[in-house]
């Protein structure tokens, strides 16, 4: 039986995070089937996304701030003809394209894409978590209240089209921190001049640390011994090792 505090577990769990459930209602799941006592995560995830998950154990926790700072990868659906006040399919379609749509032409949309690639300027969503005078955005949105954002410089490290059938296109990205892929794929559709909003998102890497090693969260949840899955501090990947951690930091 778990006991009431948890185990002074320290690593990192690479977790799978399901469609459906907030970052914060993801971790903490992880946090009871593994029976720890202390976790953090390293980048939120919207409900609806999929994807990695970076949680940090016990003394791990002190890694977070330097992961929030790296680099990631994503696999996004974009679908064209809507674009919505999110920016996702969450939100209330804003905009349509004109009835009888189809959705752009490959050579077309690969030259919008080359113009996202590099470094960029990004006016960040109303729908997010950025703070104006304490508050973060996404409260003054739900009131119906538009603020005037500054454009942040983001980089976008590489940008493919994977796939395009009609009014739907599967994009790889791999983006610098504070990078949104709502507010991409709305830009994308703006410059394509048919409007588009997010409909997928599943990520795929949080600087060195890749999907194709994370687990599942039922998986977790069934395992015996769910503890052997975490990467414990000495095997973690080059320049990530906590070397301000001692025993002393004991949590």
């Amino acid at each position: 039986m778990a006991s009431r505090r948890g185990q002074m577990l320290d690593g990192v769990l690479l977790l799978d995070k399901p469609e459906g459930l907030s970052s914060f209602h993801a971790l903490q799941r992880a946090k009871r089937a593994l029976d720890a006592r202390k976790a953090g995560h390293t980048g939120t995830l919207d409900p609806f996304a999929t994807g990695l998950l970076v949680c940090c154990l016990g003394r791990a926790t002190k890694l977070s701030g330097q992961m929030l700072e790296a680099d990631k990868g994503y696999v996004a659906t974009i679908r064209f003809g809507q674009e919505t006040d999110s920016g996702d399919l969450t939100g209330n379609i804003v905009s349509t394209a004109p009835e009888g749509h189809q959705g752009p032409e490959r050579e077309a949309l690969e030259q919008v894409l080359a113009q996202f690639r590099g470094d960029i300027l990004q006016i960040p969503p109303m729908y997010s978590a950025l703070k104006r005078d304490g508050k973060p955005l996404y409260e003054y949105a739900r009131q119906g209240i538009e603020l005037d954002r500054p454009a942040r410089p983001v980089t976008i490290y590489q940008l493919e089209l994977l796939s395009l059938d009609g009014l739907e296109a599967v994009i790889q990205v791999q983006c610098s921190k504070g990078t949104y892929i709502r507010t991409l794929a709305q830009d994308i559709g703006r410059q394509l001049g048919c409007g588009a909003h997010l409909k997928a998102l599943r990520r795929t890497s949080v600087g060195p640390f890749q999907l194709s090693d994370a687990v599942g969260l039922e998986a977790l949840q069934a395992m015996a011994a769910p503890q052997t899955v975490l990467i414990a501090l000495d095997a973690l990947p080059a320049g990530l090792s906590p070397e301000t951690i001692t025993p002393k930091d004991e949590l």
